[in-house]
């Protein structure tokens, strides 16, 4: 059936993830789909890069033992076809499917897991955080070779859950880099695509920086449908790399793309909408994102050295002034064009399990926000409408976005002429995105930073690495040996407790406390969550969306084309 009109999440995601629709006609196997990115791949290594083009790179050619349905938000086994548990939820024992192999025809074993965890645990590795519990590793070993042990060094309530977070990589490949300490510069963007492998069912075959990567299908991929059709239905993927977001949107309605590998802006919705009515694309209402943008300010102790600025650059006054300084309402108006809602926090009201309701909503107060500078000793000490420090210099600071993401760039533009009308000079810097990014996962040299941070997760405990102070994604100050403020140890004993926890009622109980202090002193600052539409051509079926990134390809190995 040929969508023509906008059609709820609701109705969009009802099915579990399933090769044929209830109601609906078998998928057709065959055909190429086109899909458009806006960045190249930082790597072909999810282990040492976390941009979202090395992501969806991992999605189409790398697999999982256990997986997280994004729909049903259910714990599923996918390599391993099964698992046991202690009776003290600490160990488990995985079994592994038969049969399987990688694309280059090398068997999968229970070997391949256990490295996995070994590559996770690398220092050159950025998601070691993500399959940890309480800062310590999970131990694997391998008893045969389909039977995987997994002891945990504490109870934790999200269980196999993290296993979502490691895909499968090849000892037979990468074992050697790993053992001689290169592994951060293993499957680089420069690599031959034939050294890259996997158990996902594509294949990377051509890439051509500023333009395209090109995936074949996996021959050896282990998965069929409900009817044994072998999957993927497809045969092949480009994604064509496409910068400016004017043009990817002209491809679309144009139908030289499929799908783009985000969302669409607000301002294209209308003629998207018209194109849908006529049949020309499809366009899905997701609902409200869990990934508001956000703001926030390099808080990393010695950060500034001798910039006098330090002295109110890194207070919570400053944080909290800002909030109050930013009119929410006009900010979705503004920035979203309605399409989105006003949030006070990281966590929406879609992640409905562990969102909230009782968090403070401050109203947009200039006035508040003036007397909070004021006691940082920021005002206007010469009349000109601009606040001075104590030394009589500007109240000034540059805030880095990413150029080409209209909501970036016009949230950006409204928090700095909001500000400006408290006395704060925010010079905006648009940079491309894998530079936003390295300034500050890798350089740590930077003022503000007005950025999304993607949720790969709903469960908080799967994603203890924006929450803890140890955390690599903890992106106001990254990777603390210990926390550098009490608030922040106090997160950490609430976050090591909370992922702990069996009980789901005790996790949320205090994940909500999280909430309330990270509210308190708004080391990320939220001002609205738009809601999420993808659009898609109208040949593109057996979809199954969700907010999570990426959105429309987290399951690509059931997606199809009408031929």
């Amino acid at each position: 059936m040929v969508i023509t009109v906008l059609v709820s999440a609701a109705t969009a995601c009802r099915a579990r993830d399933r090769a044929t629709p209830a109601g609906g006609t078998a998928p057709v196997r065959g055909g190429e789909l086109v899909v458009s990115v806006r960045t190249d791949p930082q790597s072909f290594n999810w282990f040492t890069k976390r941009d979202g083009t090395t992501q969806l790179v991992t999605y189409l050619t790398q697999a999982r033992a256990v997986r997280v349905n994004r729909v049903t938000q259910e714990t599923e086994p996918w390599l391993a076809e099964g698992w046991t548990r202690s009776e003290d939820g600490r160990r488990y024992t995985l079994t592994l499917r038969p049969g399987i192999a990688f694309a280059d025809g090398q068997p999968f074993t229970s070997a391949d897991v256990v490295f996995s965890a070994d590559a996770a645990y690398d220092e050159a590795s950025v998601i070691a955080d993500g399959v940890m519990v309480g800062g310590k590793r999970l131990q694997m070993t391998a008893a045969d070779p389909r039977t995987v042990v997994i002891t945990f060094p504490e109870p934790f309530g999200p269980g196999l859950r993290i296993l979502d977070n490691l895909p499968i990589m090849p000892k037979h490949r990468l074992e050697p880099t790993l053992r001689a300490g290169a592994f951060g510069r293993a499957w680089g963007v420069g690599a031959p695509v034939d050294e890259v492998t996997g158990l996902g069912p594509f294949v990377l075959a051509e890439y051509v920086p500023g333009q395209r990567i090109v995936f074949t299908r996996n021959p050896r991929y282990f998965r069929k449908d409900a009817n044994g059709v072998q999957l993927p239905y497809l045969d092949r993927v480009v994604v064509q790399i496409v910068s400016d977001q004017d043009a990817e949107v002209l491809r679309l309605q144009a139908g030289q793309v499929d799908m783009s590998g985000a969302e669409i802006r607000p301002e294209d919705y209308a003629p998207l909408r018209r194109a849908a009515d006529a049949g020309r694309v499809q366009l899905l209402d997701l609902g409200v994102t869990y990934d508001p943008d956000s703001l926030w300010f390099n808080l990393k102790p010695g950060a500034f050295g001798g910039d006098p600025r330090a002295a109110w650059l890194q207070r919570d006054e400053l944080r909290q002034a800002i909030s109050l300084a930013v009119d929410r309402k006009a900010f979705v108006d503004t920035v979203f064009l309605g399409a989105a809602v006003p949030v006070w926090g990281p966590v929406t009201s879609s992640n409905k399990k562990w969102y909230s309701a009782d968090l403070p909503h401050p109203p947009y107060d200039p006035a508040r926000a003036r007397q909070l500078l004021a006691s940082i000793g920021l005002t206007d000490r010469n009349g000109d409408g601009v606040l001075e420090d104590a030394h009589g210099a500007p109240a000034r600071f540059t805030l880095l976005t990413q150029k080409g993401i209209t909501s970036l760039e016009r949230g950006a533009a409204v928090i700095r002429d909001d500000l400006k009308k408290v006395g704060l000079v925010v010079d905006v810097v648009p940079l491309e995105g894998n530079t936003v990014v390295k300034s500050f996962l890798v350089d740590q040299q930077y003022d503000a930073v007005y950025f999304r941070v993607g949720t790969t997760e709903t469960d908080p405990a799967s994603n203890a690495d924006y929450w803890l102070s140890s955390g690599g994604s903890h992106v106001w100050n990254l990777a603390q040996k210990t926390p550098a403020t009490p608030w922040e140890r106090r997160i950490d004993e609430m976050m090591a407790r909370q992922i702990a926890a069996l009980d789901d009622g005790e996790r949320k109980r205090l994940f909500d406390e999280v909430q309330k202090v990270f509210a308190e002193h708004l080391p990320v600052i939220n001002f609205a969550a738009a809601r999420i539409y993808v659009a898609t051509s109208t040949r593109v079926t057996n979809l199954t969306p969700t907010l999570l990134r990426p959105m429309l390809l987290w399951s690509p190995d059931t997606i199809a084309v009408k031929h």
